[in-house]
């Protein structure tokens, strides 16, 4: 037998090259997710528990990335956090909240206390506005008994607009009227959405965002392959997640494949992803059963051990390189996952074909990850754990295996408190924006195009680093 070699990120580097690139703000770092969906930065966060949920996938669309809601909960709690972020920001609310006249103050506190919503368009039937109600109208209301109708703003003194209206028309109505709110009526006066101010400057400030057609920020879920992934699948699609994930340690499956079929089948449209994945013929198979990106990485993450528990996987650059010509080919995005270090490495898993890079590891501690921040030594930690390691697979909600029957694939651990996700994407992306230049490419295929790797020694890895100095 022919034993080949394989190769990671610390085993290789990348040769300068003359650049014309004046500036690293002159390079272009727009990216496919799917072959639909393009980002205006290369980043995805993982779908694990301890690293995405609404706050991290908000932040990293604002960012100009995305985020993939893990899948370790009940479907009713994956659908709210998807909801959270398509509802943060709105150009157009399609399904704005709503309450009945006859409701009592109380029953309005009630209300936004569990939806986070402090106005409400009124109606009795459903469709038919009669008014609306805001903390304005609420603000010195001492009687929670009193109801809806004696404090709304009623229909004759309401701004409305159509539901065709142009931002810029929103925006001088809301000025021109001193307005917050802004329902969209049709011919009959039925709801058809609303229109924020908070909304409006959020779509018309933030370029970098990335959003769908309507102006709300992209985010993706993840689901499995076990019973019940279609009934998954179909509430994250009718929550409108804009990408699903069909993950699993193992994407080159039959499970995975007969999943993709069903999903294909059921939702022409879905922007889908399969993976995880690590060769050129698992990537022709899931492109086959129609997949619109694949997602590479068989044991790279920093908190996974599939490959010394199972002795399977391979190397993540060299993954990359077998799969990408196979990606290229068939026009399909590959989403690298996993192996992560350093700013470097993203700049490494770009330049050998992957289209995006998803992290979790270095992502995990900052702020908007789930789970409170521990104290220990005088040191602020938070909680980061592989979605193949005991207690994860203990907590699904899919769970069938006891604790005797589960070997753990990956592990839990303390990460350093690392403050905002901002803080984490702005090094990285700083990182590309300087390789790029080294390589002398003002977008991501010209840095693929340009790239030549050359493999380095140990003693080459440790010169790479800082050396022969006492760090201060």
């Amino acid at each position: 037998m022919e034993i080949k070699t394989a190769l990671t990120y610390d085993d290789v580097l990348l040769v300068p090259k003359k650049s014309d690139v004046q500036s690293r703000q002159d390079v272009d770092i727009t990216a496919n997710l799917t072959k639909n969906i393009s980002l205006k930065i290369p980043l995805v966060s993982a779908n694990m528990d301890t690293v995405t949920e609404n706050r991290m996938a908000i932040a990293m669309s604002l960012a100009g990335g995305i985020g993939i809601i893990h899948r370790f909960c009940d479907i009713e709690t994956q659908v709210k956090e998807v909801i959270k972020v398509k509802r943060k920001q709105n150009l157009i609310i399609d399904n704005p909240f709503t309450i009945h006249p006859d409701r009592t103050l109380a029953e309005v506190k009630t209300k936004i206390t569990e939806l986070n919503c402090t106005s409400f368009l009124v109606t009795a039937d459903g469709h038919k506005l009669l008014g609306i109600i805001t903390h304005r109208d609420m603000l010195f209301a001492t009687n929670d008994n009193v109801l809806v109708s004696d404090l709304m703003t009623p229909k004759s003194k309401l701004i409305t607009a159509a539901p065709d209206v142009s931002p810029e028309e929103a925006k001088a109505l809301m000025k021109s009227y001193k307005i917050e709110k802004l329902p969209l009526v049709d011919a009959e006066f039925n709801i058809v959405g609303l229109i924020t101010a908070t909304d409006i400057s959020r779509n018309l400030n933030n370029k970098q965002a990335s959003k769908d057609n309507k102006g709300r920020l992209l985010v993706g879920a993840a689901i499995g392959v076990r019973e019940g992934f279609l009934e998954r699948a179909q509430a994250l699609v009718e929550a409108e997640a804009d990408v699903l994930v069909v993950d699993i340690a193992h994407g080159h499956s039959i499970n995975e494949l007969r999943a993709i079929d069903a999903i294909r089948n059921k939702y022409p449209n879905i922007n889908l992803i399969g993976g995880n994945i690590a060769t050129a013929q698992a990537a022709r198979d899931l492109i086959s059963a129609g997949v619109q990106a694949v997602k590479v990485g068989i044991g790279p993450g920093s908190i996974c051990t599939t490959r010394i528990t199972t002795g399977f996987g391979v190397p993540q650059l060299t993954a990359i390189f077998n799969i990408a010509p196979v990606c290229r080919q068939a026009g399909i995005p590959l989403l690298a996952d996993g192996g992560i270090k350093q700013p470097a490495d993203l700049v490494k898993a770009l330049a050998a074909g992957s289209d995006t890079v998803m992290i979790g590891g270095q992502f995990a501690g900052t702020e908007e990850t789930p789970g409170p921040t521990l104290n220990y030594k005088g040191r602020q930690y938070k909680i980061s754990r592989g979605m193949a390691s005991l207690t994860a697979s203990l907590s699904r909600p899919d769970a069938k295996e006891n604790f005797n029957q589960i070997t753990p694939e990956g592990i839990e651990a303390r990460v350093p408190y690392r403050g905002p996700v901002q803080n984490i994407i702005n090094q990285y992306i700083g990182g590309l924006r300087s390789g790029m230049s080294y390589g002398n490419a003002r977008n991501l295929a010209e840095l693929r195009n340009n790239a030549e790797f050359i493999r380095i020694t140990h003693s080459g890895q440790i010169e790479s680093g800082s050396h022969d100095n006492e760090v201060i």
